[in-house]
């Protein structure tokens, strides 16, 4: 359908999962791409991907969770195609730690990647919107962890029940510039960071998917797919004036009781 012909969008933490979802669909759509990681060759390889498919694609390596190296991938992505358009904030960090064993290094890194890196993507990406005097749209990918999340992801639940608060700030303090800023609160979510993370740090075996699926309403973990189609949905022109909105993309209902 062409829902983002025209549209320049970055793609922090672009190279795999959500983010390389979100990349592959924004492409599909019309959009130049530029997205970014810490890991150089699945960024590369899903750029040269989207290119053979006849979309214009770049792989920009960034930690972001150095602030300059976060500043630099939007001056990289303006300085490919001469603006931006689109920011996707999917870069995302899910080590585990609970109140008691959490260090103050591990504290750190989650703030450092689920919430100062979005916001200084943000800040780079609404000033060159702003130079331009040009509207623009934003989501963040944040998660239904941000209402309350399990004992052993106290410092993801802190930093992103954080990145909701500054997406509802953002998006109110720009909504008369015409930028557009909405999150995703994801649920559980089949990816291959979540594989890992599975098998790092609860001991999962082969079957963990389908074991999961058993607990869930659906019988299986959302697809990163499904979520990407939701991004460019609310990165369009389609999802109409809509800002400020912080939306629960999953299967269970929060705050519901049996």
């Amino acid at each position: 359908m062409n829902m983002l012909d025209d549209k320049v969008v970055l793609v922090s933490g672009g190279s795999q999962g959500v983010g390389g979802a979100v990349a592959r669909a924004v492409a599909r759509e019309g959009a130049s791409v530029l997205l970014t990681g810490r890991r150089t060759e699945p960024g590369e390889a899903l750029a040269a991907e989207l290119t053979a498919l006849g979309a214009q694609a770049a792989f920009v390596r960034a930690d972001v969770a150095d602030v300059e190296q976060a500043r630099a991938s939007v001056a990289a992505a303006v300085a490919r195609f001469g603006r931006v358009d689109c920011l996707v904030n999917s870069a995302g960090l899910t080590s585990r730690g609970s109140l008691l064993d959490t260090t103050p290094e591990l504290f750190d890194a989650h703030i450092a990647v689920n919430l100062r890196a979005p916001f200084f993507l943000m800040q780079g990406a609404v000033a060159d919107m702003l130079s331009r005097h040009a509207p623009g749209t934003i989501v963040n990918i944040i998660s239904t962890s941000a209402h309350c999340g399990q004992p052993f992801l106290t410092p993801y639940s802190t930093a992103k029940a954080a990145l909701a608060g500054l997406t509802r700030n953002a998006a109110h303090a720009h909504r008369f510039d015409r930028i557009r800023i909405n999150g995703l609160n994801i649920g559980w979510t089949d990816t291959e960071g979540e594989d890992a993370t599975q098998r790092a740090f609860h001991g999962a075996g082969d079957d963990w998917r389908e074991q999961a699926g058993k607990s869930l309403p659906m019988g299986r973990l959302g697809r990163a797919d499904e979520i990407a189609d939701f991004v460019v949905f609310l990165l369009s022109d389609r999802s109409g004036v809509v800002t400020g909105s912080v939306i629960d993309w999953d299967q269970n209902v929060i705050g519901a009781i049996d």
